[in-house]
């Protein structure tokens, strides 16, 4: 294996022993980069060139050159070579294969340092805006499901048990709000990211006068970096995606925990379609979802790329360490993993059926309606915690006895309180309970066409960004 170094003046006599360089080589991952290295490598030759390092005749045959080393690496024609150390050094390997000892000039006024900084900003910019289409994508299903579903009654939950009803719209869009924060995530993210740090050098800066912000702007960047020694020791655009790309998958759980439950034959609210489901190798009845399933599994994962990336910087001194070398691995697993979760996200989303009646019939249970009945004893003076405790005595009542509340007599009810009366069987009428929710937010008919309102305003926002 060869250190691309010539032994005449290189500081090493002997090569990189192979059990050290199975560890220290990182093309196998840092490969990912190669457009954004090639893309700030013509930026940086054409910087050079407006400084006079690199001449007017020499500009067009760097540029050329990396042009083919850009070609080659996107149609997969570009041969790695075992002594290529990382990503920078087999493209500038290749440059000199091209165009001869003129690549030499392009290394002037950086170092891997900044380069490998710049390239990870480009990469996290590129993968938090593919992360908000994606996004994008799925609260666009989810909000076609909301108004095809908007007056479906099902029940809510808390601690998995019936709790009040609502309109399955209205649970849908609980789905929408979420993902629409991991998009203000991403966001924050692609702008944390938009800084370059090309012009660092190693640590201290570089011994010319490059016009930073023209090649910021070339390269697509909102600003350059100010201090030298932060720019190249600065990961947290990565950590930034990661946290967000672990916050997303933490809902996409959620909501794959759900359609889990509800698809199971116990519950039977909804079915995913055929193509996001699996059979079983030995019951041939079996349609299971796997697809939701996988979507519950997957947030860990994720989460554990940002634990370490934390655990790589925890106590690191600055400037750049080896150790930051482990940024890309956990990095580009996690954006691989964020970005397939999202497509099948949307893909659940665009086959799913719901079962009315199904839902319908486990809405309709009166005992959802208990605090419909303590709230019509509070509008008539009953302090709340007295009406709490008058209906968690009937509630028992009709538990133990296996009735319904609407089959006790008013004389039952008279005897609890002299304000229950004729009304009471009118509020526990089902249409009641929900558009009795009139507050902002609730699920009330009128509370949510607002909401869906509000949410195809929030599509078209994200459209324009």
């Amino acid at each position: 294996m060869a250190r691309h170094t010539d032994k005449s003046t290189s500081r090493f006599r002997e090569p990189p022993d192979p059990r050290f360089w199975r560890l220290n080589r990182s093309i196998e991952f840092d490969r990912h980069l190669a457009p954004y290295d090639v893309a700030q490598s013509r930026a940086h030759a054409r910087a050079l060139n407006r400084i006079g390092v690199i001449g007017d005749d020499e500009i067009a045959v760097i540029d050329d050159g990396l042009a083919t080393v850009a070609a080659e690496l996107e149609a997969g024609e570009f041969g790695f070579e075992p002594g290529d150390e990382d990503i920078h050094m087999a493209v500038e390997r290749r440059l000199g294969g091209l165009i001869g000892e003129l690549a030499g000039k392009l290394h002037t006024g950086r170092s891997r340092n900044d380069q490998v900084a710049t390239d990870i900003c480009m990469a996290v910019m590129d993968a938090s805006e593919s992360a908000g289409e994606r996004i994008a994508g799925v609260m666009e299903e989810l909000l076609r499901l909301a108004k095809e579903h908007r007056d479906w009654t099902m029940p809510g939950y808390t601690h998995l048990q019936r709790a009040q009803p609502v309109y399955l719209g209205h649970h849908i869009l609980s789905w929408f709000w979420m993902l629409s924060r991991d998009f203000d995530r991403f966001a924050a993210a692609r702008k944390a990211a938009s800084v370059m740090p090309l012009g660092a050098g190693a640590l201290a800066g570089v011994n010319w006068e490059i016009d930073r912000r023209a090649v910021a702007s070339e390269l697509g960047f909102e600003s350059v970096t100010v201090n030298s020694l932060d720019s190249t020791s600065n990961r947290d655009m990565v950590l930034d995606y990661l946290s967000a790309g672990s916050i997303c998958l933490t809902h996409l759980s959620r909501v794959g925990s759900e359609l889990v439950i509800w698809s199971s034959t116990e519950f039977g609210f909804c079915q995913l379609s055929e193509p996001f489901t699996s059979g079983s190798s030995i019951m041939p009845q079996k349609q299971n979802p796997d697809s939701a399933e996988l979507l519950r599994a997957k947030a860990p994962r994720v989460i554990g790329d940002f634990t370490t990336l934390l655990g790589v910087l925890h106590a690191l001194p600055l400037t750049y360490g080896k150790d930051m070398q482990e940024d890309k691995e956990p990095f580009f697993d996690a954006v691989e993993t964020v970005e397939a979760s999202l497509e099948m996200t949307a893909g659940i989303f665009e086959g799913i059926e719901f079962d009315r009646d199904r839902l319908a019939d486990a809405a309709s249970d009166e005992m959802l309606a208990a605090t419909e009945i303590a709230d019509l004893l509070v509008r008539r003076g009953v302090p709340f915690r007295e009406a709490h405790g008058i209906v968690g005595d009937l509630v028992r009542q009709c538990v133990e006895e296996g009735r319904d509340l609407s089959d006790l007599r008013p004389d039952e009810l008279s005897a609890r309180s002299s304000e229950l009366d004729d009304e009471y069987y009118e509020v526990l009428k089902q249409g009641s309970w929900l558009e009795s929710k009139r507050s902002e937010g609730g699920t009330s008919s009128a509370s949510l066409d607002a909401q869906i309102k509000l949410a195809g305003e929030r599509l078209q926002q994200i459209s324009s960004t």
